[in-house]
């Protein structure tokens, strides 16, 4: 049995029963987020195409791949399915507490599109993550840091974390176990 694959209908209905069966709280890290966020912008946050969205997608990857990969949060942060992607609920409030002490908020234009840019006022405090945390947030952003907004929020809608909820539902961590191999971050084969 390789990695997990498109379910069929069936299948996929089948996932959103287990989602209710087994139930996820999960574990809010809010100094984690917050170091998170810095170690990303201080990586690749002064590419042009990294806004708020870019970033709100970077984190769902991170915490997302990092549960399927390990079965434990990273940031732990609450994602909602809306029309553009993943959104972290708790990533306004966040920033909101982190402005002109750990980074500034820029608004401008990405081309004619407004855009929301973060800049960090210091680096990350890296003591506070574990090499494989540091390794996964890489893989991501190698792997997405060139996306604009249009193309990280296409790539997301067929993850599927997001294809099994409604929107404005809350997007289950246990959903990253139905992945298919174009998503998936964790060799099955070693599980059986």
């Amino acid at each position: 049995m390789g990695k997990f694959y498109r379910k069929s209908g069936k299948e996929t209905q089948k996932a959103k029963e287990e989602k209710k069966i087994r139930i996820s709280v999960p574990q809010k890290n809010l100094a984690k987020f917050k170091e998170v966020l810095l170690y990303i912008l201080s990586k690749v946050g002064s590419k042009p195409n990294i806004g708020e969205t870019v970033l709100y997608k970077f984190l769902y990857f991170i915490d997302f791949n990092f549960y399927e990969k390990y079965e434990e949060q990273l940031i732990g942060a609450t994602y909602k399915k809306n029309p553009y992607g993943p959104t972290p609920i708790e990533f306004k409030k966040i920033v909101e507490r982190m402005e002109r002490k750990d980074l500034i908020k820029i608004k401008d234009k990405y081309f004619q599109y407004p855009r929301t840019k973060y800049l960090p006022l210091r680096e990350p405090d890296l003591s506070k993550f574990k090499a494989n945390e540091i390794k996964l947030i890489d893989e991501v952003l190698e792997k997405l840091s060139d996306m604009n907004a249009s193309q990280i929020s296409e790539y997301s809608h067929k993850d599927v974390p997001w294809l099994v909820h409604e929107d404005g539902e809350i997007i289950s961590y246990e959903s990253v176990f139905y992945r298919d191999q174009e998503y998936s971050v964790r060799n099955y084969e070693d599980k059986l």
